[in-house]
């Protein structure tokens, strides 16, 4: 089974790629939402967090309180570095297993998607790393179109995350997204290329 890891800048079609690879049969693990999924469901991950931060961070039906929780976690970079330190590690136990499961079920290669797969030391469970990449302009056009947002608050989120060219020189492959519609002939080599190694 080769695990291949997908991630790029915010803006840069990471999930228009996954879309595309769940097309071409290969299964995609959102990391995104299986995160929320197991800050709710893992009891592990309850536990610290409500070691951590009180028992105020969920609510009474069980989900979690996003807005307490979102306050506790930015209010420093120790604190998210802390958040991290008790989801990304439930994040990765829960893809290999799910990565596991494809496995049993005959698929040969399966991906994770993750914005922050090197942040998150997700790169260590997979054998290939695809970086979705695409101009800066460009990445913030697409945000500010799909989030309703304004140009400052996409260059604030963008100036968050790990420099793009730094993902790109750490990538296996890059996917060049300036056009959705030239994306699945680059996907298509990658996928081939994956299996010659």
């Amino acid at each position: 089974m080769i695990r291949l890891g997908v991630t790029g800048g915010i803006g840069s079609g990471k999930s228009v790629v996954s879309r595309l690879l769940r097309l071409m049969d290969v299964p995609v693990y959102d990391s995104d939402t299986e995160s929320k999924r197991l800050t709710v469901e893992d009891s592990e991950i309850r536990r610290q967090l409500i070691d951590w931060v009180g028992p105020s961070v969920y609510l009474a039906d069980g989900s979690l309180n996003k807005s307490y929780f979102a306050s506790c976690v930015f209010s420093s970079a120790e604190n998210v570095a802390k958040a991290n330190a008790i989801i990304h590690p439930a994040v990765k136990r829960d893809f290999l297993q799910w990565a596991r499961r494809q496995e049993e079920a005959g698929f040969k290669l399966c991906a994770i998607e993750s914005a922050i797969l090197y942040e998150a030391k997700f790169d260590d469970v997979v054998e290939a790393v695809l970086v979705v990449s695409a101009s800066l302009e460009t990445r913030i056009k697409r945000t500010m179109q799909r989030d309703g947002v304004s140009r400052e608050v996409v260059e604030e989120r963008v100036k968050r995350q790990m420099d793009d060219a730094e993902k790109v020189k750490r990538a296996d492959f890059v996917v060049y997204n300036e056009d959705d519609r030239l994306l699945i002939p680059q996907l298509s080599e990658i996928i081939t290329s994956l299996f010659q190694k």
